[in-house]
């Protein structure tokens, strides 16, 4: 039972006591009174009626009018004369009056009337004894009365005392409720400050709440800086804080197979012509900085150009990803300018070559590394600042035009040509945690249902995506109710600008309550770092339906969600290229552990997406990590196959 249950029952059983106990002190006084005042009548009245009946000098016929008189104004209900011999003279009785007050009330609370007696006499000659006895309804009533109104009385004085205790629990629930909150927001990984209530008892309390949420803010930011710090240690350049060359590649092989990457994209490498020169010629700090002048160069671009990243190959070659396809040979002749006008005012001799190529989604990354080396050498061959392209992926939205594409794409929401691609996410034991759900659609018809890199540009241009995102939701709720198994989807960042995008997935989630429960929603780490508040409020949103909320692609950019403590999430899925090559790179293991130890301190399951190799798969369940999927996770009994 809550305390504020028991207060209100202290209270309540205080409050009738005090009404019982009240009501029956004032029955039971204006009872006596009553009573009392009755004995008085019953004996002045017998006084004054034998003075009446002394003055007719024994005449017992006059004296039985008298006590008839007197008895007939129904006000008693008996008057007897007895001799001095003990027989009765005369006697008037009546029944008793009938009660206005209830027959229980005059049962429980009885009144005795009290006969009152007189002596009648002629003279110095006794005559007999006058004994009077008054009707007891009259006071019974009166009785009632009193009572009634004693206790409507104190049913005011209860009720008025009611709502001060009702001020006064809220003032005490609302500062409880608070630090109860804080203390359920600890246990979901939230640090949440709360005010300081008046109350000096509760004060204390929430004082010392506070101080242990800031506390453990403070360790949550330390261990998350000390992360950030291994992260740039496992995969950063020491010179430049660019990737280095193994996470590089494992980035660029990420986004290539990624389900929701882009359908082309572009890849430029970059070679410092004549690096062993340069060193002799201007030491080694000076080549340095050279070196972190050309790196600064390409992390500006990708500041600027959202999805692009960039590399630190090995000591003289770096490589740039670009998101957009059409764009290789032109963004490398942009970075070659930058450079021809920078590098002149470091050492005159400086100089770079670039080659540059398009990419395509799927494309094996062995090969595209082959054909851009090859568009290098040539660039080099063709002297300082040179740049050469190699051959263009297809794009084949290009062939048909943005415009026949976006049709395509409604025409395949309004009949229907989605469905939803499973992939187990698995357990130590092997076990289904939940099938990883990605959207395909065919967008032709009897055509083949593509992934999200086809057509999932064209849907954010024509503001589809909340449509796309909802209709993802349908299937999976269908599936649920189909076999039982629980599912992921992942919602597009742009759907987040559309105001009522939360409130429909909520209200999808609560027309199926039992289905909702194994629904697991997920965004990119990317939106959490550029729309934090968006984030937090569709977790927000989706929190009462008990669907789980979580991030995916996520570890390259947590440390800059300053308050991911904030963002109330279940889980968080890994990007394939943090934990590429776990199992060979004790760094890159450090850096996992801690991350995962980090999450795992906000109450967060960590996943691992996209792992292909059995060894790294082993690693990644010993260094704690909750779950994996991906081509080296092997498919659980009764999991569906992979698409």
């Amino acid at each position: 039972m809550s305390l504020i249950r028991q207060i209100w029952l202290l209270l309540l059983g205080t409050l009738l006591l005090a009404f019982v106990a009240g009501v029956t002190v004032n029955v039971t006084g204006a009872r006596d009174a009553l009573q009392t005042q009755l004995s008085l009548q019953n004996s002045d009245n017998a006084t004054a009626l034998a003075q009446v009946m002394t003055q007719q000098k024994g005449q017992r016929e006059l004296m039985e009018l008298a006590a008839t008189a007197q008895f007939d104004t129904g006000y008693y209900q008996r008057i007897r004369l007895t001799g001095v011999d003990g027989k009765p003279m005369f006697l008037r009785e009546a029944a008793s009056k009938p009660l206005r007050a209830p027959a229980w009330f005059a049962m429980l609370v009885p009144i005795a009337s009290v006969p009152g007696t007189a002596q009648v006499s002629d003279g110095w000659r006794a005559i007999g004894t006058l004994e009077v006895v008054s009707q007891v309804a009259y006071a019974h009533d009166q009785l009632w009365r009193s009572s009634v109104r004693s206790a409507l009385a104190l049913a005011l004085v209860g009720l008025v005392a009611g709502a001060l205790a009702h001020v006064g629990v809220q003032r005490i629930r609302r500062p409880l409720s608070a630090t109860v909150a804080q203390a359920e927001s600890l246990q979901r990984g939230e640090y949440l400050r709360v005010p300081e209530p008046s109350v000096p008892e509760l004060r204390r309390l929430t004082v010392a709440m506070n101080s242990m949420v800031d506390r453990l803010r403070s360790v949550f930011e330390s261990q998350a800086e000390q992360v950030e710090a291994l992260r740039r240690q496992a995969g950063g350049d020491a010179l430049t804080g660019l990737a280095n060359r193994a996470h590089f590649l494992a980035q660029l092989n990420a986004s290539l197979q990624r389900e929701d990457g882009s359908v082309a994209g572009g890849l430029v490498l970059l070679r410092v012509l004549d690096l062993t020169e340069l060193n002799r010629r201007l030491g080694r700090p000076g080549a340095d900085r050279l070196i972190a002048a050309i790196a600064q160069t390409l992390h500006t671009y990708t500041e600027r150009v959202r999805g692009a990243f960039a590399g630190r190959l090995n000591g003289s070659d770096f490589a740039l990803a670009l998101p957009l396809g059409g764009v290789a040979a032109e963004s490398a002749r942009a970075v070659v300018e930058l450079l021809r006008s920078a590098l002149p005012g470091l050492d005159a001799g400086a100089a770079v070559a670039a080659g540059a190529i398009e990419t395509r989604h799927r494309a094996v990354l062995a090969e595209l590394m082959a054909t851009a080396d090859l568009a290098l050498a040539r660039a080099e061959s063709a002297g300082p600042f040179s740049v050469e392209a190699g051959d263009a992926a297809d794009a084949p939205w290009l062939l048909l035009g943005e415009r026949g594409w976006r049709e395509r794409v409604r025409e395949a929401l309004v009949a229907g040509r989605v469905r939803l691609a499973p992939y187990p996410v698995v357990d130590a034991q092997g076990r289904l945690i939940h099938l990883e759900c990605p959207l395909r659609m065919q967008l032709e018809e009897d055509g083949r249902f593509e992934a999200a890199a086809y057509w999932l540009p064209l849907a954010m241009r024509s503001r589809l995506t909340s449509e796309v995102d909802e209709r993802a939701l349908a299937l999976a709720l269908e599936d649920i109710a189909h076999d039982g198994q629980p599912r992921s989807i992942n919602l597009s960042p742009a759907s987040l600008a559309d105001s009522g995008f939360a409130a429909r997935l909520r209200a999808a989630l609560q027309a199926m309550p039992r289905e909702a429960r194994l629904v697991w929603i997920e965004i990119t780490e990317a939106a959490a770092v550029e729309h934090f508040d968006l984030v937090r409020e569709l977790g927000r949103q989706l929190r009462p339906t008990g669907a789980r909320f979580g991030l995916e692609h996520a570890g390259e950019h947590l440390g800059e969600i300053e308050r991911l403590f904030e963002a109330g999430l279940d889980y968080v899925k890994l990007d394939a290229a943090v934990a590429h090559g776990v199992a060979l790179d004790a760094t890159r293991a450090g850096f996992v552990k801690s991350l995962v130890t980090l999450l795992h301190s906000l109450a967060i399951q960590v996943y691992v997406e996209g792992v292909n190799d059995e060894r790294d798969a082993l690693a990644l369940h010993a260094l704690g990590v909750d779950g994996l999927t991906g081509p080296g996770v092997e498919t659980p009994a009764g999991a569906p196959a992979r698409v």
